[in-house]
């Protein structure tokens, strides 16, 4: 659940300097993991959606600063992008980096609307473990509980390539990542959908052999099953990594990855949050 820094960093070398301002390094916490880069559009004058991506690496792995090309990617799309780091195994162990989350979360909802966000209008999006962050906090109540947000506070979240029914742990460090947990199936997304969670956008390929589609395809049918909203898109010829590199401009043309997640969110931004019809089942 990894895709190594040496490429992202390169495709970060592709990334304009221009049509959207940086703000890096801002904290969220007092710890020095609690850091987080805001990418607002330029010259956009309403309030925009804000998306915050946590990025993939097993819980275990990963910097900011190695994703810029997915903040520019968004802002292009008129969106603020919020790339949030959290500590990481083996420094901390589940649910630390649930309720880093969480916490950066409290802070988009508290600062972004100094940025041209609509403090009303948070998506949460993320790649791999990252997903797995992002689909926790939209699905468990409880993190978002703790920083003084209800589940309202969200109006969308994306997955892409998310680990979300991954029982039984069959590598040793992911079960010593969640080894805190009294009940494994506390770690688990797809155990907390009851229908009521915001709309989710499932992201998938069909070639991955790193988290198996069928984390997607379950969460999907078990969202609709409760009678929630939950897309379900898989690129057949797409892989792991894949996924993730298809935001970056030289490789958007593998797979429309942006225009989707960009569609979603702005389907789900202009309309009523009682609309309960907004995507295909």
């Amino acid at each position: 659940m990894t895709v190594a820094c040496s490429p992202l960093r390169l495709l970060n070398l592709t990334v304009p300097r221009s049509g959207y301002a940086l703000s890096p390094d801002l904290a969220y916490g007092e710890r020095p993991r609690q850091r987080l880069d805001v990418y607002a559009p330029v010259g956009q004058h309403a309030p925009l959606p804000t998306i915050v991506f946590f990025y993939g690496g097993r819980w275990s792995d990963g910097d900011k600063a190695d994703y810029r090309f997915v903040g520019q990617a968004l802002a292009a799309k008129d969106m603020v992008a919020v790339v949030a780091d959290y500590r990481l195994y083996p420094r901390v162990r589940f649910p630390a980096f649930l309720e880093d989350g969480a916490m950066a979360v409290r802070w988009v909802r508290d600062h972004i609307q100094i940025y041209g966000a609509d403090p009303d209008n948070i998506f949460l999006m993320g790649h791999s473990a990252g997903a797995h962050i992002a689909a926790m906090l939209a699905l468990d109540e409880r993190y978002l509980a703790a920083e003084g947000l209800s589940p309202t506070a969200l109006r969308g979240m994306i997955g892409l390539s998310g680990p979300y029914d991954f029982l039984p742990f069959t590598s040793a460090d992911v079960r010593e990542i969640f080894a805190p947990a009294e009940d494994a199936r506390q770690t688990q997304p797809i155990y907390f959908v009851d229908g009521d969670e915001a709309p989710l956008l499932l992201l998938t390929g069909g070639e991955d052999t790193t988290v198996k589609p069928a984390n997607s395809i379950n969460l999907a049918a078990r969202v609709k099953a409760a009678g929630g909203q939950a897309r379900l898109i898989e690129y057949p010829d797409r892989g792991h990594a894949g996924m993730l590199l298809a935001l970056a401009a030289p490789l958007r043309k593998l797979d429309p990855v942006l225009d989707d997640s960009a569609d979603f969110v702005q389907q789900l931004s202009a309309s009523d949050r009682s609309d309960v019809s907004l995507m295909p089942r």
